[in-house]
């Protein structure tokens, strides 16, 4: 078979495609799986780049789709011939993946693989952000930056189903007009503001929003705070600019006894109850139109270096996604 292999951690360039021998039968709880789609997130490049652990060489890639081709020992809710989607799979980026079997779920008629191959990360991202990291309310106004992005435009329909105000931040004139068609009420082009902050505090009248969901990190780490009202919540899942430094937790104390939080998707689908009921609504959500999903591109296999390229210059307004 055919997979993106990583032999030493640096830039796009590192992701070589290779011939690998096929993983052969699953072991005990493991699918077999013959790839569809594979998505491509923010947690691929900070293993690439080395942020986070990775184990070389190896098979990049965590989430993906396709359908099951075997099943190992002493799996009991799938069989071959089924449709399954999965998420924090390790090796993802391959024709054939080994799948453990409580990290794939069912993928609904109503959905196809590719969607489902690209959905589940920012998906049960955007839901577990909306529902657990802040749950916020109908009236209260949150701040959601790159709101044009792959979680952000999920998190924003979330959030207005809700009857909550959105607030978001874009860097151009048409991601500006993808977020506010799918739910901002406000957007501020961070690329045109010397001083988000007081962007955002105008557009509140001087009090702040109640929460901020920032997956971009470094560069809007300061405004982030600085844009909550007394005893707001700023949510960090992500850091697309970069890694925020090391934080002097005195600063909660003087913006306003602030609440910060820095959640990690696998801690909210830790069992498969949960994995099962969060993603069964986002699944539900697509399939009757309440919630839209963008795939912004995609890319053959051989092709990751590019993907990889296109996502970190934050260009795209969407999911992309590795197909064989």
């Amino acid at each position: 078979m055919h997979a993106i292999e990583i032999r030493e951690t640096g830039g796009p360039e590192v992701q070589l495609y290779v011939e690998k021998p096929d993983p052969g039968q699953p072991g005990e709880g493991q699918l077999l799986v013959e790839l569809v789609a594979a998505g491509v997130n923010f947690i691929d490049l900070y293993r690439r780049e080395g942020r986070y652990p990775l184990p070389v060489p190896c098979v990049p890639g965590e989430e993906g789709s396709g359908v099951v081709l075997a099943v190992g020992p002493g799996v009991t809710r799938f069989a071959p011939g089924d449709r399954v989607a999965w998420t924090t799979v390790f090796g993802s980026y391959a024709e054939r993946v080994l799948v453990p079997e409580d990290k794939a779920i069912v993928v609904p008629d109503a959905i196809d693989l590719r969607t489902a191959g690209g959905v589940l990360v920012h998906g049960m991202t955007a839901h577990f952000l909306a529902h657990d990291s802040y749950p916020a309310r109908a009236g209260e106004t949150v701040l959601v930056h790159a709101a044009a992005g792959g979680v952000g435009l999920l998190l924003t329909q979330m959030l207005k189903r809700r009857g909550v105000r959105v607030i978001g931040t874009v860097s151009t004139e048409g991601k500006e007009r993808t977020a506010r068609a799918n739910g901002c009420d406000e957007v501020v082009r961070y690329t045109e503001t010397d001083d988000l902050a007081a962007e955002v505090r105008a557009l509140t009248g001087g009090e702040g929003v109640h929460a901020v969901y920032d997956g971009v990190g470094a560069a809007t780490f300061d405004a982030s705070l600085a844009s909550l009202r007394p005893r707001g919540t700023l949510v960090l899942f992500g850091g697309a600019s970069g890694a925020v430094p090391p934080v002097d937790v005195m600063r909660l104390l003087w913006g306003g006894s602030l609440t910060l939080t820095r959640p990690y998707l696998e801690h909210f689908r830790a069992t498969v109850e949960e994995f099962e009921t969060r993603a069964g609504e986002v699944f539900r959500g697509i399939a009757d139109g309440t919630l839209t999903f963008t795939v912004a591109g995609t890319y053959p296999l051989a092709e990751a270096h590019r993907a990889h390229t296109d996502l970190a210059s934050r260009a795209t307004s969407g999911k992309l996604l590795l197909v064989p």
